[in-house]
């Protein structure tokens, strides 16, 4: 180690300390004067920093450093301004302070942080009375007591008898508040979002709301995410009977009501609006009197009600307490178009044929059409009927839509070069990955009278004249099925969008996809105008409530949940669940009340939705998957389609006996086995014996379509197996006494069913020949 340098002459070594004694000229000690002390003042020191930061160019930090000075206190640090110890108003300035940025937060966090309102609210009321602000302490009571009041009715009653200091030594639970600290779950995140945003508004209130936190409360950080009530943490707990976490059961003060815990938050009370959507009134009124010289022109027979006694029962419908208000769903005025399709929506209600009363698991012949599209190389994604049944349309995934005429007719179009054009089917093309969803727009039967003519003199078209698509490509395209282009381009999700679908009145339709959200359009916007978040996985199917205010959908993987979304509020108020596999379709009953899902494991639920509760399960499909479900017009019946190859009636009723099978469902069929009077010719499904018979080849090489029709509930069979080869005799799966009847087809995996409104059913599927 080296020697320190040598010192210089007649300095002193630098551990020596300094006398504070001047030196003469000579280097003799001055003449000894008394010693003076002299501490700077508060303003000289910042003066003395403010000009340093100035010497050195720190003109941004001088700034800043000039600002917080402006204000000390007597002990020369900052004072809190508007924030005075003394001023008993600063407490209730604080809450507002706090209980506006918790409502402008996001509403992934509102239910946590709501949680700090209440010790907020309890502890600056009891520091009030403790100081002795009697008139303050009342008129805070007063003014906040409003945002408790249903919650915590019991607690603030005893708050309003705690009025002067030596009254909280008297109460029990007055004294069990002040001498244990508040516990609040919080997770880390918020904490510290919390914390900076108090410490930013401390003039505001910010300071007083930190003194209340750390005096009186505890916050319990956690590394877990944001708590939401319906998340699938939350339900997955709750069906278990558990608290969300073990700091969640230590919140609050040991023997004080706390509020709303996490598992109870999750309660389904709110209450809804399942009735029917009121009319629009200046469309009441025309379609009514339509309907009046419609009866008069053609009077009901055979003792059928008249049309305008069908429409009166279905506006008495709109009157009940349960019906939303017309301004929760606003709607485009009324054209001539809506009353024609609203007078033929009555004519097929009442001419309809009838499925009445309970089937008790035997129920009445029901008819199904069935569609066959061959050649089709498995590379159809999706399929789509019409509502006027008219058109079936396509989604491939090599990224196109075919759209087809069931009847073979011409398609029109309205683009002058090809008016001469004759072709049964179109190809839409635009999107640049696999087609997931389809969903044409409203339609129904053209009137035989029809009393509105539009210029030309030709009858007022109510058939489809719009197509939604959704892509892998993350896109939502609107096809005109006049022009047979592309109107517009919907982009919203992030990544790929799974399905697509009208709502129930036009106008609104709904999207869910990949990014895990359910998004709410309209015709006439670009942008999504609600976004329903919740759900932690992907989702795989959704459906509209018949009234068109309320959106459901279900997500696959590991969340296999089912949620109800409100279209006024964007809030989810029902949640299902009970599935253990992927949910693969939903289905609202007409009457609003029922839901039905299905998904891969062959199993179909019927949901209370209002009670949010499974009223029961019906088995008889193989696995593989049901892609579609339908209800009958009445809601007692359901068909679904399997891609086991069948197509199964179902009745919604509790069977009378439920411990008593259905005879015409308890038998097992074979694979490859056909109902009664349907036998195989070639690839198609041919009729022998009574019933529709027609073959359609359509052209072009996507495939090639043949129709069939049969009838009657004796024509089903409860097979399990229902679409197999035959090469292999597949596993009998158990048939529930709900189930009426079964169609199972040859080697036709079926992809969609739907009732029409006249209750009869049809059906389409891909034929595979290596089934």
């Amino acid at each position: 180690m080296s020697n320190p340098p040598p010192q210089p002459t007649g300095q002193a070594p630098p551990s020596a300390s300094y006398s504070g004694q001047p030196q003469s000229a000579g280097g003799a000690p001055a003449p000894s004067q008394p010693a003076t002390t002299s501490t700077p003042s508060a303003q000289n020191l910042n003066q003395i920093v403010t000009d340093y930061l100035k010497k050195k160019g720190f003109t941004k930090t001088e700034a800043v450093f000039r600002i917080e000075t402006a204000h000390l206190g007597p002990d020369g640090r900052p004072a809190n301004r508007g924030q005075d110890p003394a001023d008993p108003k600063r407490y209730l300035k604080a809450f507002i302070l706090i209980k506006n940025w918790i409502d402008n937060n996001l509403d992934i966090y509102k239910f946590e942080l709501e949680k700090l309102l209440w010790p907020i609210f309890v502890y600056s009321y009891l520091e009030l009375v403790g100081q002795g602000y009697h008139e303050d302490s009342k008129t805070y009571l007063a003014t906040l007591r409003p945002h408790f009041e249903t919650v915590h009715h019991d607690t603030l009653r005893l708050l309003s008898t705690v009025t002067l200091p030596q009254h909280m030594n008297e109460d029990p639970t007055i004294k069990l508040y002040k001498e244990n600290k508040y516990r609040i779950p919080l997770n880390n995140t918020l904490t510290l979002n919390l914390f900076q945003f108090l410490q930013r508004d401390s003039d505001s209130g910010g300071s007083t709301i930190i003194y209340i936190l750390q005096t009186f409360c505890a916050i319990d950080n956690s590394s877990r995410g944001p708590i939401e009530p319906y998340s699938f943490e939350a339900v997955y707990r709750r069906t278990q009977n558990r608290e969300l976490d073990e700091i969640d059961a230590q919140e609050g003060i040991p023997g004080v009501f706390t509020g709303v815990a996490n598992r109870d938050v999750l309660d389904n009370t709110a209450k809804l609006k399942l009735g029917p959507l009121p009319m629009e009134p200046e469309l009441r009124d025309d379609v009514r009197i339509e309907l009046e010289e419609e009866d008069q022109s053609h009077p009901p027979v055979d003792g059928r009600p008249s049309l305008v006694e069908v429409f009166d029962k279905r506006i008495k419908q709109e009157e009940g307490d349960d019906v939303p208000s017309r301004a929760d769903l606003p709607l485009p005025q009324s054209r001539a178009r809506d009353v024609v399709m609203e007078m033929q929506k009555v004519r097929e209600n009442r001419d309809r044929f009838l499925i009445e009363g309970r089937t008790g698991g035997v129920g009445v012949p029901v008819s199904v059409c069935m569609f066959t599209f061959h050649n089709t190389l498995g590379n159809v994604s999706c399929m789509e009927f019409s509502n006027d049944h008219q058109l079936v349309a396509v989604g491939t995934s090599d990224s196109y839509i075919r759209v087809w005429d069931l009847e073979g007719k011409p398609l029109r179009t309205t683009l002058d070069n090809e008016k001469d054009l004759k072709v049964n089917n179109r190809k839409l093309i635009g999107h640049s990955g696999p087609v997931f969803g389809i969903s044409f727009s409203e339609s129904t039967a053209s009137l035989d009278r029809n009393p509105y003519l539009e210029g030309s003199g030709k009858p007022v078209d109510t058939s489809a004249k719009l197509l939604l698509s959704c892509s892998m490509d993350g896109q939502v395209r609107l096809w005109s099925l006049e022009s047979w282009s592309c109107l517009c381009i919907y982009r919203s999700h992030d990544g790929p969008i799974f399905r697509v679908l009208w709502g129930p009145h036009g106008h609104y339709f709904a999207t869910a996809g990949w990014d895990k959200t359910v998004r709410i359009f309209t015709q006439d916007h670009a942008s999504a105008q609600r976004i329903m978040v919740g759900h932690d996985t992907p989702i795989s199917a959704i459906a509209w409530h018949p009234n068109g205010t309320y959106v459901f959908s279900a997500s696959d993987e590991t969340d296999k949940s089912i949620r109800m979304w409100s279209l006024t509020t964007g809030g989810c108020v029902r949640i299902y669940t009970g599935h253990a596999d992927y949910i693969s379709a939903l289905q609202c009953a007409p009457n609003g009340k029922i839901l039905a899902s299905a998904d891969t494991g062959g199993n179909i639920f019927l949901w209370d939705i209002e009670k949010s509760k499974r009223i029961k399960r019906m088995r008889g499909h193989g696995k593989g998957g049901i892609p579609s479900l339908s209800f009958s017009a009445e809601s007692n019946i359901l068909v679904s389609g399997g891609l086991d190859g069948t197509v199964r009636v179902w009745d919604v009723e509790l069977p009378a006996d439920p411990s008593k099978a259905n005879p015409l469902a308890g038998g097992s069929a074979q694979p490859g086995q056909q109902p009664d009077g349907i036998t195989v010719a070639g690839d198609s499904i041919a009729v022998a014996g009574s019933g529709d018979n027609r073959s359609i080849t359509v052209g072009g090489q996507a495939a090639q379509v043949t129709g069939a029709s049969t009838s009657g509930a004796g024509s089903g069979s409860g097979g399990g197996g229902g679409g197999g080869s035959g090469k292999k005799k597949s596993k009998e799966v158990q048939v529930t006494p709900d189930q009426i009847s079964a169609f199972p087809t040859k080697k036709t995996p079926v992809l969609k069913v739907a009732f029409t409104r006249m209750n009869l059913v049809v059906a389409g599927g891909c034929y595979d020949p290596d089934r």
